[in-house]
């Protein structure tokens, strides 16, 4: 789930932020009448444990709520919102230098918005899975994932650095779609993301499982299980992944947070620690082919010899 506001805040901006506060007070006092698990209880099983697929599927067992990681995830928020209208105007006006040279023109019509919603989910997933393969993209990302827990507040951990690949929905304004409506498409799919970002609802029917993102399948990409790293990338459509070959179905419980997680609440190490660890390595390099790859290639690259 990523922020790209390239238009002033509405009223359904305004709207959703008590929305978020009663939506996630009806989540906690759900799951608080529910069993719960500790966090951390799987932090001792065995890859075959987290990722053995002949067993029958677990049971939705939810983690919870916890002040402080709450807390941690509504100032993630607040930073984001402030980064975002900060480079508002820039990537506006990015945006309308490429229209102007745009080499088709969609238009207003009764079609232009639900092409854009398509257009923007298709760019999104592209988006969402370079984020995952490029260590510099996976540094603004890997905010989002720091929780160890998995809540309607995670929804809400935003990064501070989503300008670097708000260059990959440019294709929308250079097809003609308006920008009033490349708008409203990020605006939908961003809203309809808040709300898979729950245990408190189980695995829906299957017709909708097929085709949407749900909170199934977003678990399984918030999981730092060995067969669910890197998969279901979908914002609105789960057929992406199908198409593209990152789908994977919700099976064994899910170990929520990092493969290395970084104990902390501190918003500027939950904002910044990767791009701290890059710097690190890329000062330790000696060869410029290897400071390189630990700016673009995957997380967790290290030189051959």
């Amino acid at each position: 789930m990523k922020q790209l506001n390239s238009r002033p805040i509405d009223t359904i901006d305004l709207l959703s932020l008590p929305a978020f506060v009663g939506t996630m007070v009806w989540e906690a006092r759900v799951l608080s009448r529910r069993e719960l698990r500790e966090v951390g209880d799987l932090d001792d099983a065995t890859p075959e444990k987290l990722s053995d697929p002949s067993l029958p599927p677990d049971p939705l067992v939810p983690v919870g709520y916890e002040p402080r990681d709450t807390t941690a995830s509504l100032v993630m928020l607040a930073g984001n919102v402030a980064v975002n209208l900060a480079i508002a105007g820039g990537i506006a006006a990015m945006n309308r230098y490429v229209f102007k040279r745009r080499i088709a023109n969609i238009g207003t019509t009764k079609w232009s918005l639900p092409v854009a919603m398509v257009a923007w989910d298709f760019l999104y997933y592209w988006d969402h899975r370079w984020m995952h393969e490029v260590r510099l993209f996976w540094a603004n990302h890997v905010t989002h994932h720091s929780s160890e827990r998995y809540n309607l507040s995670t929804a809400l951990r935003q990064p501070w650095s989503g300008f670097l690949t708000s260059w990959v929905f440019l294709p929308m304004p250079l097809l003609g779609i308006p920008a009033h409506h490349v708008a409203k498409a990020g605006q939908i799919n961003l809203l309809y993301q808040y709300w898979i970002h729950t245990e408190a609802i189980d695995r829906l029917p299957k017709p909708i499982e097929a085709v949407f993102n749900t909170p199934s399948h977003h678990r399984v990409h918030h999981g730092a299980n060995p067969q669910y790293l890197d998969k279901n990338y979908g914002g609105i459509l789960i057929v992406w992944d199908k198409l593209f070959g990152t789908f994977e179905p919700e099976v064994r419980r899910i170990k929520y947070g990092l493969t290395k997680n970084i104990h902390t609440y501190n918003p500027i190490r939950i904002g910044y620690h990767e791009f701290v660890d890059i710097a690190r390595d890329v000062r330790r390099a000696g060869r410029w082919r290897d400071k390189l790859g630990y700016v673009f290639r995957g997380p967790g690259w290290q030189p051959a010899d």
